[in-house]
């Protein structure tokens, strides 16, 4: 039972949340999404329904650097750095970050702190 309440807890708050969060072609959405293992993390036009870029625990691109980490928040940092790298390559560099209802704090804050630290401006 408890696992439900978590669960409805958190769309609750991913609805709130969207109803004020909208990336559109000057300042795409950040959108997170955070597993047991992983995290993935895609920038969004919303007005055009297009995925910009889009970065995971599981890229190819990362692996050497992800293997030297110890924890998931320092994962979710470089993934982060990753999608602002990837961002700025295609000259986004303002983003309305969308942390989907997970609380802003952990691997959530480590993948914000990440991007910004790249030069991605929220």
């Amino acid at each position: 039972m408890a696992k439900k309440d978590k669960i409805e807890a958190r769309q609750r708050r991913k609805q709130s949340i969207r109803k004020r969060v909208a990336g559109d072609a000057s300042r795409p959405r950040l959108s997170v999404f955070r597993s047991a293992k992983h995290i993935y993390a895609q920038v969004i036009d919303d007005s055009c329904d297009k995925s910009v870029a889009a970065s995971s625990t599981l890229a190819k691109v990362l692996k050497g650097d992800l293997q030297s980490c110890k924890s998931k928040c320092d994962r979710a940092k470089l993934v982060g750095a990753a999608i602002a790298k990837s961002c700025l390559g295609q000259g986004v560099s303002q983003v309305v970050f969308d942390r989907n209802g997970y609380l802003y704090h952990g691997r959530i804050k480590a993948l914000a702190d990440g991007a910004r630290e790249a030069g991605l401006q929220f």
